[in-house]
């Protein structure tokens, strides 16, 4: 597999300490009898990029692993966890989704899935929906979707303001947004707003101008939806520019229903993401493999409007670093579920069980610009999953089956 930590730009984790050379606190916890330990660490286990140890064990004091190794082997603390011959696989790292938002638009998929024609009006709908909502009722949406995402085993998640389209409404959708995550995207430039339909330039000095420096305080990231109907190159690149002036980090929606110039664009500027990335020239994957900017997949959309499948395999082969996420959105791809996301990169994609799950927890630390999360190794934070299953494989193998039995979140167990 192309898509190892090497390729992330991060640096190689830590060996972890035996009990022979590394004293751990008896305060801690070993979870033991683990049949399939995933670190994403190839210095370890099995040498492969997901760096496999049998018969394994994790030590948790506080929020980080302190130690990994053989169950044999492991350290003696005052609590442990039987892991009852389970899998335990890495928190998966959620880095693309759209929370903040209000409504409903299942009369369009309906519409859609059943071959009619529907006029409602699309990204507008909820931008509607979502101006006229009250703070609480915003918040409690991305709570709810939060931990119901938490429950799947995911422990990490990115979101984006999008939905309000006005200076005070992405603000506000910001601010929402980092009460419950620390990657936080400002996407003002989601869509030219309604109300600057007849000006779209007008619109993107507001979004390089008044918005930004509004939105900036609450995010760490700059996005931009650079596509025809959209934005352009020439107005992706004032956008994202003007964004890494006030300090965030770019990233962008690039090559999702055409040919673009988003992804050769995101890698000029050092994105860290480049996301969809379905229809795609030799150029851009050349741009991708020569760069550090990540390819961030997101299998739900194609799902939810049936539409082309992005060639993942051509990009690992190339020795592009791929991310797995779900693109959560009311619209186009409305699940929160990393596992399903899995399972249709390895059918429809034509990924590896391993290279998908590498892809939904390290390569989404990759485009998130995380070495903390994504692997279980010496040091990172505890954010595990425990399967009900003896391999990572059965998350593909058993499609649409609840395999996550326990989620640890910071060393402890939240779901």
């Amino acid at each position: 597999m192309t898509t190892g930590p090497e390729a992330t730009n991060s640096p190689a984790a830590t060996p972890a300490p035996t009990s022979a050379n590394s004293a751990v606190a008896t305060a801690a916890t070993a979870i033991v009898n683990i049949a399939s330990l995933v670190t994403n660490d190839p210095s370890l286990g099995d040498g492969s990029p997901l760096g496999l140890i049998q018969d394994a064990a994790v030590v948790i004091d506080g929020d980080r692993v302190v130690w990994v190794g053989e169950t044999s082997k492991a350290p003696a603390t005052d609590n442990r966890v039987d892991a009852a011959g389970r899998a335990v696989i890495p928190g998966f790292v959620d880095s693309h989704s759209h929370l903040v938002f209000a409504g409903d638009r299942t009369a369009e998929f309906h519409a859609r899935m059943s071959g009619r024609p529907y006029e409602a009006g699309g990204i507008r709908t909820t931008v509607a929906a979502t101006r006229a909502a009250t703070d609480e009722q915003l918040s409690a949406n991305v709570a709810h979707y939060m931990a119901e995402a938490l429950r799947q085993g995911t422990t990490t998640f990115e979101t984006k303001s999008g939905y309000g389209l006005t200076v005070e409404d992405e603000a506000r959708a910001l601010r929402i947004a980092a009460a419950h995550t620390d990657e936080v995207t400002y996407l003002g430039a989601h869509i030219v707003s309604p109300d600057y339909a007849d000006d779209p330039a007008g619109y993107v000095d507001l979004v390089t101008g008044p918005m930004l420096d509004a939105c900036a305080p609450h995010a760490r990231w700059v996005d931009v939806f650079c596509e025809k109907g959209a934005f352009d190159g020439d107005q992706a690149r004032a956008i994202l520019t003007a964004g890494q002036a006030k300090g965030l980090m770019a990233r962008i929606h690039a090559n999702q229903l055409s040919y673009g110039p988003g992804v050769q664009l995101a890698v000029e500027l050092g994105a860290a993401s480049a996301d969809h990335c379905t229809h795609l020239t030799d150029a851009d994957v050349d741009a991708l493999a020569s760069g550090d900017t990540v390819a961030t997949l997101l299998p739900g959309a194609e799902f939810s409007t049936r539409a082309e499948w992005p060639d993942a395999r051509r990009l690992v082969d190339a020795g592009v670093t791929v991310a797995l996420s779900t693109d959560c959105n009311p619209g186009s791809s409305f699940t929160s579920s990393v596992p399903f996301c899995i399972a249709l990169a390895v059918r429809d994609m034509r990924m590896t069980p391993d290279e998908a799950l590498w892809s939904a927890t390290a390569g989404g630390a990759a485009a998130l610009r995380r070495t903390d999360v994504g692997r279980l190794t010496a040091g990172a934070r505890a954010d595990l999953v425990l399967l009900d299953a003896p391999s990572h494989v059965h998350l593909a193998y058993r499609p649409g089956v609840p395999l996550v039995s326990q989620v640890w979140h910071k060393g402890v167990r939240v779901a």
